[in-house]
């Protein structure tokens, strides 16, 4: 089970990137729970300090800038083992 967060105040960047790991998370039948964490106090606590971030299993991956669905896709299946 794959615990992803896409961190952002809600700009269009953090939106994409959202909608790109549901796009990644449904092509790979993965199962996994998505939040999107909006809340700027959040942001430090979970080591993100430029948005958009993402991070799974409590593990930044990508911060200020979103990844290709591909790198996503290869991301979360790493994340898994």
């Amino acid at each position: 089970m794959l615990y992803i967060k896409v961190v952002g105040p809600g700009c269009a960047n953090c939106v994409k990137l959202a909608q790109l790991c549901e796009e990644a998370i449904n092509e790979s039948h993965l199962e996994a729970d998505l939040e999107k964490i909006t809340d700027i106090k959040k942001f430090a606590d979970l080591g993100v300090f430029m948005t958009p971030g993402l991070v799974v299993n409590d593990k930044v991956l990508s911060t200020g800038k979103i990844p290709t669905k591909s790198t996503l896709i290869h991301w979360f299946k790493d994340s898994l083992n």
